[in-house]
């Protein structure tokens, strides 16, 4: 079959025999997260999103052509929404451990530590498996079980021995250099906040390896249409994290600095979250046996096809290593910014280095989860399909429908909750070792971060088009720019803000970086494509921010009344948002009909075919 290209020439699907279908990294929120972003999704609770059938696959789970063939946006939104109440778990546990564990070490010196000493095994998990798994591994395992004889089980149990036996090699590793790790992401730390840090990653940096294995498991999983687990055992660590915090906050107290903390205290909250790891990748081996899957160790690599499909993740390794350089350089600034500021004034100085970062991407990072992930979950393998076959015009379309479905949400909640980041940080983080002040420096980062949550979750579904073409290597090069605007605008920050407020500027070059890259993304996108549905887009974006002007007017006015009659206290904190967004959502929908704002109708029609079921 012909199909016309962008330049109007002809290309001609190749057969399977002669060209392998092009695959991009496991659909949804992938191992390589955002440059900057404090952690991995393993960080927040869960493993990569589940990958649907692939349409038109004879392997395990396929979902024939179904899933490529319905367009309309009623049956993407009705797919998005299964992906997301099964990701609802993990999502509001992951939230739950997050401000158990904020009130027990707090933000300040100690909270810095601990997420340095946490943060680093997924980092080299990442910069060493992560982007490998996403963009090699699920697409090797799904060939090999359709194309291999004995359906690939002999090429899993070489991999899971490969991986096996380098992970434990790269943990022992990295227990053994824990100071040297722990300088370069700490080099500012004071001496007992350094000695506290070192001692947490001992235990901390064993979890490379169940983080790993968890991914391979994970993957094995999805290949054979297998995903409760992978959404269910993250749920496990949460509540094992949870359990730990709440036990050392009864055990140490709240406000604990590192000069007052103990090794038995250290011991339980390292030893404790990396349990919490360990268990989720035992439910997930557990739950790979139950399919039948009995592993074999095997080294015998000659002829396996592994070595091949590694030199392929060339360029997505590379796009990983600028993505964790942009973090190292969020962590040490942040860092340092948190202790020049104990330093500055003791008694005055609020949490504001990484762990308050952290804390406010957690918040960030929930509606871009909760929506764009589920509506990209659903798009990838669509659009990887109409890649295959040179069909630009739906790729274009798919790109342009999920768009504009996802700003239709994220639009006015973008300004939501930048409005009462403040009261929400309060509400959601201001007990224990968090105070008042503490939290109130959260809400601010958070609100710039809000700002940037259009142009965050645009770039992302630019760089699922480039995948879906197979394409890693425009994504790294665009990296490059992304990581020079957002060092720069660090490195600013560092040097002109006080050290309270660095974080908060750090933050919004972390997402001024995302629109640059979607600039140089989009037009690189439109050349190759003929176009990206821009004048659509652009329009439907328009109309959007001008509908939510009037939800942005009465915010602020809600916000004045709450603190002129109600003053701080929990009626605001809780008060306020409700009030703000009810009244908001509402005037927001009105004004969206008289701007004709055609996604409207498509939420309309699934809301009400939901209620005549």
């Amino acid at each position: 079959m012909a199909t016309d290209s962008p330049n109007g020439g002809k290309h001609r699907r190749s057969s399977p025999q002669q060209q392998d279908p092009v695959e991009g990294p496991l659909p949804g929120e992938s191992t390589v997260r955002p440059y900057g972003g404090p952690t991995p999704s393993y960080e927040e609770g869960e493993l990569p999103e589940p990958a649907p059938a692939q349409s038109g696959g004879d392997g395990p789970g396929d979902g024939g052509h179904s899933a490529a063939g319905n367009s309309d946006d009623g049956g993407m939104m009705r797919s998005s929404a299964v992906m997301a109440v099964g990701t609802m778990a993990s999502r509001i546990t992951g939230f739950a451990r997050t401000i158990v564990l904020g009130a027990a070490i707090g933000t300040h010196l100690l909270g810095d530590a601990y997420h340095t000493a946490h943060t680093i095994p997924f980092i080299l998990n990442d910069l060493l498996i992560g982007g490998l798994m996403a963009s090699v591994i699920v697409p090797f395992l799904v060939k090999r079980r359709k194309r291999d004889a004995d359906g690939g089980k002999a090429t899993e149990d070489r991999l899971f021995t490969t991986t096996m036996l380098a992970l434990f090699t790269l943990t022992a590793v990295a227990v053994l250099a824990a100071e040297i790790l722990i300088y370069l992401y700490g080099s500012r730390f004071t001496p007992a906040q350094f000695d506290a840090s070192v001692y947490l990653a001992r235990y901390l940096l064993t979890q490379i390896f169940f983080v790993g294995m968890s991914g391979l498991l994970s993957a094995m999983l999805n290949t054979r249409g297998k995903f409760g687990a992978a959404v269910w055992a993250p749920v496990l660590n949460n509540i094992v994290i949870m359990l730990v915090a709440g036990m050392f906050l009864l055990v140490a107290g709240p406000d604990l600095t590192p000069d007052e903390v103990t090794d038995g205290q250290l011991t339980l909250l390292g030893a404790g979250t990396a349990a919490g790891m360990a268990l989720q990748a035992v439910v997930l081996f557990v739950a790979l046996t139950r399919t039948g899957y009995r592993w074999r160790p095997r080294i015998d690599l000659r002829g396996s096809g592994l070595g091949e499909a590694v030199r392929t993740a060339g360029w997505m390794m590379l796009y990983t290593l600028l993505t964790q350089a942009g973090l190292w350089i969020t962590t040490n600034i942040a860092n340092a910014a948190n202790v020049a500021a104990v330093e500055q004034d003791p008694d005055a100085a609020v949490g504001a280095g990484i762990t308050a970062y952290n804390l406010a991407y957690q918040l960030f990072q929930l509606p871009y989860a909760i929506i764009a992930v589920s509506l990209i979950t659903v798009l990838l393998p669509r659009m990887s399909a109409h890649a295959d076959d040179r069909n630009w015009t739906m790729v274009r379309s798919d790109f342009s429908r999920t768009l504009r479905i996802s700003a239709f949400v994220l639009v006015p909640m973008a300004f939501a909750i930048a409005l009462f980041a403040k009261p929400l940080s309060i509400l959601a983080f201001a007990r224990g070792s968090i105070s008042v002040a503490d939290a109130t420096s959260i809400g601010y980062i958070l609100a710039v971060m809000a700002l940037g949550l259009v142009p965050f979750t645009v770039f992302q579904l630019m760089l699922r088009v480039f995948f879906a073409m197979g394409d890693t290597r425009t994504p790294a090069m665009i990296a490059i720019a992304n990581l020079a605007v957002h060092a720069a605008l660090a490195f600013a920050s560092y040097l002109l803000l006080p050290p309270a407020h660095v974080v908060t500027g750090v933050a919004a070059g972390f997402m001024i970086s995302f629109l640059s890259g979607l600039v140089i993304a989009g037009n690189i996108l439109s050349h190759r494509l003929g176009g990206l549905d821009g004048k659509h887009i652009l329009g439907t974006l328009l109309r959007l921010h001008l509908a939510a002007i009037p939800s942005v007017a009465a915010g602020f006015g809600v916000i004045h009344l709450f603190d002129t009659y109600a003053g701080p206290g929990l009626l605001n904190y809780i008060g306020a948002p409700v009030v703000g967004c009810v009244l908001g959502a509402l005037l927001f929908l009105g004004a969206a009909r008289l701007l004709r704002v055609q996604e409207l109708t498509s939420a309309v029609e699934l809301i009400r075919g939901r209620l005549r079921r």
